[in-house]
């Protein structure tokens, strides 16, 4: 990991999702904001409209050589990411959303006055981000039952989100069948039956949860989990140990590196990456190491 630390204090383009949080996640930008503009930054605020707005105002703010602020939960950052690496930027993060998995797998404070000074350091480091389908992903991308449980849960806004995440799994649970997948990992094919497939950046998902325990955001290899066949209530004891982190060490959990994975199934299953479903399939997911530069 390298570290670079800006001389001048940066200017910043806040890309901020309304209804993040609840409807919260203006409250958590201001104080930031008021901070930096104290210390004499120059800042700007963009309220996000869609995904391709919050994309195009991202690479703009990059552009012009912006710090570019998601302010948001991990839908937003993934958005926000994308123009960053489009725009040759560097993005810094505000958690404000119902996950914030990737701002708790960089460790990123959450007192305003915490974030401003790291805002202000300018201290970057480079992540290695995923492509799919030319959609960029920081986290992680995944296709099965825990697609189908995001589904759920972005149905279920108005919940709170400890609560709608932890049922939405249970109710996907109950309307499932394993899925007959057909990977292409660096070139080779292979078929399997199982319940889900993993692409890990981050390895963090679903409000703190480590489901690839050891991938790495900075070693230019995605983590391939496969969640194998089995009966349904093997699924509920999985989630169970995935709260410990002991669900890799099952006979149906395989994991490898991989650099490119071409996923193909024998019926619609959604795409998810980072809380949202994002393409279609078949999907090809490749990393991209170093893409992301990122105030952490």
């Amino acid at each position: 990991m390298t570290t670079e630390v800006a001389a001048d204090v940066p200017a910043f383009t806040a890309i901020v999702n309304p209804i993040s949080g609840g409807g919260h996640a203006t409250a958590h930008w201001e104080p930031v904001a008021a901070r930096l503009r104290a210390a004499g930054a120059a800042v700007r605020v963009e309220p996000t409209r869609s995904r391709e707005h919050a994309i195009e105002c991202a690479t703009a703010a990059a552009e012009r050589g912006d710090v570019v602020v998601a302010v948001g939960g991990d839908g937003l950052v993934r958005d926000v990411a994308e123009g960053a690496v489009r725009g040759g930027g560097t993005l810094a993060l505000v958690p404000a959303g119902r996950g914030n998995d990737l701002a708790r797998a960089l460790d990123l404070p959450s007192d305003p006055a915490a974030l401003a000074g790291l805002l202000l350091s300018g201290a970057t480091r480079r992540l290695d981000v995923l492509e799919v389908n030319g959609v960029i992903v920081p986290g992680n991308v995944y296709i099965g039952i825990d697609s189908v449980a995001t589904q759920l849960i972005n149905a279920g806004r108005g919940l709170p989100a400890l609560l709608v995440y932890r049922l939405a799994p249970v109710r996907a649970i109950l309307g499932w069948r394993s899925v007959g997948y057909t990977l292409t990992v660096d070139g080779e094919r292979q078929s399997v039956r199982g319940h889900t497939v993993v692409l890990a950046n981050s390895g963090a998902y679903g409000h703190g949860l480590r489901i690839v325990p050891d991938a790495q955001l900075d070693d230019g290899r995605l983590r391939l989990m496969v969640v194998g066949d089995g009966p349904r209530w093997k699924i509920a004891s999985f989630m169970q140990e995935v709260k410990r982190g002991t669900h890799t060490r099952r006979p149906d959990v395989s994991l490898r590196h991989a650099h490119e994975v071409t996923v193909e199934t024998d019926r619609p299953v959604p795409v998810c990456a980072d809380g949202d479903e994002v393409t279609t399939l078949p999907a090809t997911i490749r990393v991209l190491p170093g893409a992301l530069r990122i105030i952490a």
